[in-house]
């Protein structure tokens, strides 16, 4: 009768019920000395005079449990998802390794893979979390500064750089081919490739195709001049407009009844649009037409933005000209009067005319 007792004693200690484990506490209070040597399973029973640690033990239990039950739950998912999962070991070891590549836009599957990670987080106290912050800190900063010099070095054409330091360049080198007249034709055939001379040829590239070209087509598309007098304006560098006495007439722009009262006076060599070498075959060759007062508010806009360029290397040429040293190397000519620009405000001066021209073209009224 007695072993029965004890049989009913040890089937309540398997049972997990708030019940079964008060009778536990009992049987095991008298029995105390018998277990001390042949049994081991003290260690899984609630000890009554250390309450620290039955809280602990059924905090684990209970944590535990949560352990399976989302386990469970993770099994029933996609094998899309249960593949990622099981590599995670693998990728949190490839994460702690400095990376040096772009940051990629999070897909669907990474965003379910993180979402499903947190439940698996034990959440610590505050001050490791803080302390885990800040070591992070240092490796996400070399992350972000690596990704922009790499940005910078493979995709130069999308690294930022500020508009006057495109135009100081051009100065510079306008100033070169000044002295060296190859020297522009030598960058657009790719002939040069060091890098102060691939920076000179984006730069050139910016303001053509950036800061010039775009204003040149909106101007167009939004007037109706001919295709003949659009040619006659960008063959020619020079331009006067006079105002003369109004006359009722087909302007010669638009070829429209107009009251035109001003002359178009174009004068000037053509000349290569890169390497702005001038053509002297019928130098004083002129033009002169009537136009209405919008196509004259008109050319002037377009003529001054379109031949800009070749005004600043004809400036630039006539600076090097000016310079009474010849027996100094081209680098140390260049620099010293480049310096010398820079610092008087010259430069800064045609940049701000450029700016001037932009506006210009940017908020010329249509023609109604």
């Amino acid at each position: 009768g007695k072993r029965k007792r004890l049989n009913t004693s040890v089937l309540y200690d398997s049972d997990e019920s708030e019940d079964s484990d008060i009778l536990v506490r009992k049987v095991f209070a008298k029995r105390h000395c018998m277990m001390d040597e042949d049994e081991s399973s003290e260690e899984q029973q609630p000890d009554e005079t250390c309450p620290t640690k039955n809280v602990s033990t059924n905090k684990k239990q209970k944590v535990f449990a949560k352990l399976k039950e989302l386990a469970r739950q993770r099994a029933t998912r996609t094998s899309c998802s249960s593949e990622n999962y099981e590599n995670s070991d693998g990728e949190a070891e490839m994460e702690e390794e400095p990376l040096c590549r772009l940051p990629l836009t999070p897909t669907d599957s990474s965003e379910t893979d993180s979402d499903s990670m947190k439940d698996f987080i034990v959440e610590e106290d505050d001050d490791n979390t803080e302390y885990e912050k800040s070591e992070n800190q240092p490796q996400q900063k070399e992350l972000n500064t690596s990704n922009s010099e790499l940005l910078a070095y493979y995709v130069p054409h999308l690294s930022r750089c500020d508009h006057y330091v495109h135009f100081k360049r051009i100065v510079k080198a306008f100033l070169i081919n000044a002295i060296d007249d190859t020297f522009l034709s030598s960058l657009y055939d790719g002939t040069r490739q060091k890098k102060y001379a691939q920076d000179m040829l984006l730069s050139l590239h910016y303001l053509d195709d950036r800061f010039i070209q775009p204003r040149l087509e909106n101007l167009i598309a939004r007037s109706r001049w001919k295709d003949r007098y659009k040619e006659r304006v960008d063959c020619y560098p020079d331009v006067r407009i006079i105002l003369k006495n109004p006359k009722n007439l087909s302007c010669q722009a638009c070829e429209l009844n107009r009251y035109c009262k001003f002359n178009v006076l174009l004068s000037g060599k053509l000349y290569n649009s890169r390497t702005l070498e001038a053509d002297d075959f019928m130098s004083d060759d002129k033009q002169v037409l009537k136009v209405g007062v919008v196509c004259a508010d008109r050319t002037r806009v377009y003529h001054n933005l379109k031949h800009f360029k070749y005004k600043l290397y004809v400036d630039c040429s006539s600076v090097t000209e000016s310079d009474g040293c010849e027996d100094e190397p081209v680098k140390d000519t260049v620099e010293r009067l480049f310096s010398q620009l820079d610092d008087s405000g010259w430069i800064q001066k045609r940049y701000n005319d450029l700016e001037d021209y932009m506006n210009d073209a940017d908020n010329f009224q249509e023609e109604k």
